[in-house]
């Protein structure tokens, strides 16, 4: 017969006591979270405290499913000592994360001034990346304009040849036959009416996709030429301790979305100014002088300018062999010559540039 407690069991190091410390000192209303009523009858709530436990001790150890975390509650000595023994199920679990989004977001917000406090976060220099995450939706169901009009120009195509059939055979044809082609002319109808509503949705939402399964999706290029329905989480994290200070998900390449995390990770650290270091793949003019003119410092690396082969640039002919004359408005090329602006404009793949 051995006799022990899950106190001596925990190490007073281990982080779940921090956990434990940091959900019971907050004021859960106060950030956002939907209260537990308790009913006069019938099995009473738990607490949303007991919720919260769980799901930061997910997070902490990498736990993402409501059923494995019911498992972990049952056979778990650091969650049995956290919970003092109280095992929700998965059903209960899933739901406090659905029905808290804004208030989690706030969470994350008072960690991370948190974290300041303890000096743990410098606030200087705060590097940014976003990483891709397949969406279930595939790419047969993604839809945009060009690839609406190539489906609708085939049933219209392939539906003039079904009637130029009935027309010609009309007296040679069977039952049968004629009854297999109305069968794939109304197949055909029902498909355009699909494809309308795909293009009325397309108008309205004024998004240049649609996607059928995970309407948030977009297709993204992930790497070199390769393009998956896909989210783009973007993170910031912080230099002193590689503590991530701020984060998002969004559905549009790294070109366009240096701001919006910058500006989270300011709001988020309450600076006046700091730092931000990116790669390539953020370099846009639009999003640093955004970027400048809320106080933010970036540093991005400069892209390649175009690619060297036999057709195409040659590297003594790269954009960076050109010479910028500020005053005059001028370039000079490398052999020499002096190229003037003509006034107008070029618009080209959504890309505006002066000639």
């Amino acid at each position: 017969l051995q006799v022990s407690s899950l106190e001596d069991s925990i190490s007073q190091d281990n982080p779940v006591r921090f956990i434990d410390a940091f959900v019971n000192l907050i004021d859960l209303e106060k950030i956002g979270f939907t209260p537990r009523v308790l009913k006069t009858e019938g099995r009473p709530s738990f607490d949303t405290k007991i919720f919260l436990k769980i799901y930061l001790y997910g997070y902490l150890n990498g736990i993402r499913s409501s059923r494995r975390l019911e498992k972990e509650c049952l056979r778990n000595i650091e969650l049995q000592w956290l919970l003092e023994a109280i095992c929700p199920n998965y059903h209960s679990i899933a739901d406090f994360r659905k029905d808290n989004p804004k208030a989690l977001k706030q969470l994350f917000k008072l960690f991370v001034s948190f974290l300041k406090d303890a000096e743990l976060i410098a606030g200087e220099t705060i590097a940014i990346d976003g990483t891709k995450s397949r969406a279930h939706n595939s790419k047969k169901a993604n839809y945009n304009q060009k690839k609406i009009d190539k489906h609708l120009e085939y049933i219209e195509t392939k539906t003039q040849e079904y009637l130029n059939a009935l027309a010609q055979n009309d007296a040679q044809e069977t039952s049968t036959t004629l009854t297999n082609i109305q069968q794939k002319i109304e197949r055909l109808k029902q498909n355009k009416i699909k494809y309308e509503l795909l293009e009325e949705q397309l108008k309205t939402s004024g998004e240049p996709q649609v996607s059928t399964t995970d309407c948030d999706a977009r297709a993204l290029l992930v790497q070199g030429q390769v393009v998956e329905v896909s989210y783009n989480i973007q993170a910031a994290v912080d230099d002193k301790h590689n503590l991530v200070v701020a984060t998002h998900t969004i559905n549009r390449n790294d070109k366009n979305a240096l701001s919006a995390i910058a500006l989270e990770a300011k709001e988020n650290l309450n600076l006046e100014t700091f730092t931000a270091l990116v790669d390539k793949g953020y370099h846009n003019g639009r999003e640093i002088a955004t970027c400048k003119e809320n106080n933010i410092t970036t540093i991005v690396a400069q892209p390649d300018q175009g690619k060297s082969n036999e057709n195409g640039t040659q590297p003594e002919y790269f954009v960076t062999k050109f010479i910028y004359n500020k005053e005059e408005n001028t370039y000079t090329c490398p052999q020499g010559q002096t190229l003037s602006t003509t006034g107008s404009w070029h618009k080209k793949t959504g890309r505006t540039e002066e000639s």
